[in-house]
């Protein structure tokens, strides 16, 4: 992720830069994905600030970020909902069970629905995880109705006193329903049972500005509380969270670094900033 290294060790220092040193600027900021006219906002603030370029540039990074709570929701009296969203083949049924593993490492009790009942291999993906996890898993027939299934789990989860219920959605249907149309239809299932917390949107870091609007779709039409960045390895463009943040206004709360289940962890506005300066 560390796009930015050479681009720094040229402001490091307060060195004075001519044009031709902020075109460079420039030109790095959009090839990391933050697109032209987020790129134009850093570097106009950037350059009213009278601290070096380096730490204009920093301070201008680190100032697009989002201030809006990264936190998950939690109640004493009633399961947390958390609905998984995405297209398909961005990570979101490994990443509902990486986020599954975190809640549960702080000690709550857990429930995943696998409602993402119209891709073959994702009910029995959640349920591998599930295993390895020693979480439980609540699922229904292939090509079943997910709104079924997301019903049935949260009327477990609030029987059996879950701390958190995660339903992982379908990210593509097989069917002539509208997958926004389905997504709505979980939601209002299973709201007749307890409220829905939290839609977190999973998007794929490694697709660059097609990512930015994958999630202008979703917020069109689901009310999005967070996000989590997935494939922030080697080949994505650190920026992306950046111009999400910036455009959307919903923060991102989780990122993902790789398949393992610990590549998986709570954004941290700090430490992000720092690897895209220095990896």
């Amino acid at each position: 992720m560390a796009l930015f290294s050479k681009l720094f060790n040229k402001l490091r220092g307060g060195a004075f830069l001519t044009a031709s040193d902020w075109q460079e600027i420039e030109e790095s900021l959009i090839e990391s994905d933050l697109g032209a006219a987020m790129t134009t906002r850093i570097l106009e603030a950037a350059r009213k600030t009278g601290a070096s370029a380096e730490d204009s540039v920093i301070n201008a990074l680190r100032e697009s970020l989002s201030t809006a709570d990264r936190g998950i929701s939690s109640f004493s009296d009633r399961p947390t909902t958390i609905l998984v969203v995405g297209v398909n083949g961005t990570g979101k049924t490994t990443s509902t069970a990486k986020l599954a593993q975190i809640l549960q490492k702080d000690g709550s009790k857990v429930l995943i629905a696998a409602a993402d009942t119209f891709r073959a291999a994702a009910t029995e993906q959640i349920q591998t995880w599930g295993q390895r996890l020693g979480i439980q898993v609540v699922a229904g027939k292939a090509n079943g109705d997910p709104a079924s299934v997301a019903f049935d789990g949260i009327s477990r989860a609030k029987s059996e006193n879950v701390n958190f219920y995660i339903v992982d959605t379908a990210g593509r249907l097989h069917t002539k329903q509208g997958l926004m149309d389905e997504l709505g239809k979980i939601r209002r299932v299973v709201e007749k049972v307890s409220p829905v917390d939290e839609v977190l949107l999973v998007v794929d870091a490694t697709t660059g500005q097609n990512g930015i609007s994958q999630a202008k779709t979703f917020l069109e039409a689901v009310e999005v509380t967070g996000l989590i960045l997935t494939k922030m390895d080697g080949s994505a463009r650190g920026g992306i969270a950046l111009a999400i943040e910036s455009l959307t206004g919903v923060p991102i709360k989780f990122i993902g670094t790789g398949e393992s289940i610990g590549d998986f962890a709570p954004f941290e506005a700090q430490s992000y900033i720092e690897g895209l300066i220095s990896g």
